[in-house]
């Protein structure tokens, strides 16, 4: 499912790698870490989104389905329909841990944000 704006219908992943995330008032609540990628339909799986870490320390990754996130060129980031609250409640997983997920923590991913399937 594609995302809602965007000037290109195609980005580099290590365009979006470390993009802020802002929620709906402006308020950062994360980064963008990585892309997961699902080798077998040629899909993207979800964004992994940082957040709550200091230095790198003590760092949360929420999988947040990709056709959440809108760009906003005016920020220089995206923009989530969720609260900050929201991402804090979300399913979190250590970074590694994403790749090695067999379609659980996708499911769980786009239930917690009520998001159509795409797969």
């Amino acid at each position: 499912m594609p995302t809602s704006s965007g000037h290109t219908k195609a980005i580099l992943a290590s365009k979006v790698q470390g993009t802020p995330v802002y929620n709906t008032t402006g308020d950062k609540i994360g980064t963008v870490e990585d892309v997961v990628l699902d080798k077998k339909s040629d899909h993207i799986m979800f964004a992994a989104l940082g957040f709550g870490g200091l230095l790198g320390m003590g760092e949360k990754y929420a999988p947040v389905p990709w056709s959440m996130l809108d760009y906003k060129p005016d920020m220089g980031g995206y923009v989530v329909p969720m609260s900050e609250d929201m991402i804090k409640k979300a399913p979190c997983y250590n970074l590694d841990d994403l790749t090695k997920d067999d379609g659980h923590i996708r499911e769980a991913s786009y239930t917690y944000y009520n998001v159509p399937r795409d797969w």
